[in-house]
């Protein structure tokens, strides 16, 4: 997308693209990661008593930070596989941009 008025003054490639097989490892290996840290420390918080350390309120905060690493990777995961399918439709379907 080219920005009126704008010059490009990067090095960087036209087409840049973020590495979609790194991304889609990342999600699939960090999503059940995170997600298990959501459960542990959720649990954790519900049987903490008023005097321990850490506090519940410190372990429920570890967890929601935990459930919102999950949300940005399932995300991500979900925006990783349309690129992927897109990319493999314009592939299998003659190979690139249609125009004059």
């Amino acid at each position: 997308m080219r920005i009126p008025g704008r010059s490009r003054t990067g090095t960087e490639p036209v087409t840049a693209r973020s590495p979609l097989g790194l991304r889609l490892l990342l999600s699939v290996l960090y999503i059940p990661v995170f997600l298990a840290g959501t459960v542990f420390f959720a649990l954790w918080a519900a049987d903490s008593g008023p005097g321990d350390a850490p506090s519940a309120d410190s372990l429920r905060t570890i967890a929601w930070i935990c459930a919102a690493l999950t949300l940005v990777g399932v995300i991500d995961l979900i925006v990783v596989l349309v690129r992927r399918g897109r990319e493999r439709a314009a592939g299998a379907g003659g190979g690139g941009r249609r125009g004059p």
